[in-house]
């Protein structure tokens, strides 16, 4: 079955019922319903390629993760899943590639190649230069998280400096007078990556604010890193009594070395931070976090990026995500003494 044949029932051109069913062009309402019905009775379903080309589009959507040498985080993981689930609500597929390192080339084809509607790009740095390069193209895009001069761009990011700074003053509540922020690696820090230091200013201000002692070290993205890291805090400062975190991948090792130290959390140390859902409902005990809302960023991102597509030349739209802190398990009052 193909249009031809539906234009012969409907008695109505082929290109009619090219324009009614891309809405390319205005048709009339009994044109269309006309249209319908006979799609209707003969069970037609547009083929997919042929329904793009009509459209002038490709249905596909650009999703530039990390280089595929890092391994992505659990965050990450949820996030790209979230991303193909919400464009399929759509009718639209997602075309994943790399970014950085040796990647450049396959950024480019994404970017010059048309064979993308438009472009999600994750991992955001302070100033990062795919955005000026997605900027110059003119290709629609939607960052996960925002530059540092934003207004000029479209973007969903969760408030890494507020939901720190919430941790810090929950602390400080408990009583807590000497804290630690694990952040993320080295490297991602020293190249301007937008959570890590959103986070550690946040942290460093809340914390001089309620006149906590306040140290910041960097760890790497995996779990020995984390048990490396934690025991070098307990070294270095043994007053510490709490930790905020953002680093998830480095939570496995960071319990392992509570546990090895042989500190009963939380009545002996408090562990809080921006972590995924699922990672704060799997560490032991269960860890009060702001549960990081990978799903929701998702929709968010995908709507945008169709809006963007389907108007054109706009007024760019963002989104700042502060989910709630989830009280569980994992902090509780500074014991005196």
């Amino acid at each position: 079955m193909n249009i031809g044949e539906i234009a012969k029932r409907a008695g109505v051109s082929r290109s009619t019922v090219s324009y009614a069913l891309s809405g390319k062009r205005p048709v009339s309402a009994a044109t269309v319903r006309r249209i319908n019905d006979v799609i209707a009775e003969l069970g037609y379903r547009p083929n997919a390629s042929a329904r793009a080309l009509a459209e002038g589009r490709t249905r596909t959507f650009g999703l530039v993760i990390p280089p595929a040498s890092s391994r992505l985080t659990d965050v990450q993981l949820g996030f790209v899943a979230s991303v193909v689930e919400a464009a399929a609500v759509h009718d639209h597929d997602v075309l994943l590639s790399p970014s950085g390192g040796d990647h450049d080339r396959s950024f480019d084809r994404v970017v010059t190649g048309r064979r993308v509607d438009g472009v999600i790009l994750m991992e955001i740095l302070l100033h990062d230069p795919r955005v000026d390069r997605l900027t110059s193209t003119g290709l629609p895009f939607v960052t996960i998280g925002h530059v540092e001069d934003p207004a000029a761009s479209w973007w969903v990011d969760v408030d890494y400096g507020s939901l720190i700074g919430r941790c810090v003053r929950h602390l400080a509540d408990l009583g807590h007078r000497d804290i630690v922020l694990i952040n993320r690696s080295a490297e991602l820090v020293a190249s301007g990556y937008g959570p890590a230091v959103r986070a550690t200013e946040a942290f460093l201000e809340s914390a001089a604010a309620r006149g906590v002692t306040a140290h910041d070290v960097c760890c790497a993205d995996d779990p020995a890193a984390g048990l490396a890291c934690f025991e070098q805090i307990r070294s270095r400062w043994p007053e510490v009594t709490a930790a905020v975190t953002i680093n998830e991948a480095a939570l496995p090792g960071v319990q392992r070395a509570l546990h090895r130290a042989g500190l009963d959390v939380p009545r002996d140390f408090s562990l809080t931070g921006v972590i995924a859902d699922r990672l704060a409902e799997d560490f032991h005990p269960p860890l009060t976090a702001a549960d990081v809302p990978a799903g929701e960023m998702a929709r968010l991102a995908v709507e945008l990026l169709l809006e963007q597509i389907a108007d054109g030349p706009a007024m760019a739209r963002h989104a700042l995500l502060a989910p709630p802190i989830t009280l569980r398990s994992s902090t509780g009052a500074r014991l005196s003494g």
